[in-house]
């Protein structure tokens, strides 16, 4: 494996993980400034008020993106497989 390979392998894998991540993280941050606007304008100062709501959407979120998540990974894991065995040693 040269470093070229390596290289490419890194990047693959880094633009996997922002795929897959980016909807979680913005769905869980969209939903925690929406109870963070709903608890400044009733003066609710419950700290564990967004847990619920955040781990609920994500959830449903996954449920429903589950398939394509699981569709990138089986793709990028061949990608990476056919990366590896063709590579000149």
């Amino acid at each position: 494996m040269n470093q070229a390979l390596a290289l490419q392998i890194m990047n693959d894998t880094i633009y996997e993980i922002m795929v897959l991540l980016v909807p979680l993280l913005g769905v869980g941050m969209i939903i925690g400034l929406i109870i963070s606007i709903i608890q400044a304008t009733t003066s609710i100062q419950e700290q564990t008020l967004t847990f619920v709501p955040k781990m609920i959407a994500i959830l449903l979120l996954l449920v429903f993106l589950g398939p394509f998540f699981l569709n990138s990974l089986i793709d990028f894991t061949n990608r990476l497989m056919n990366m590896i065995a063709n590579a000149k040693m």
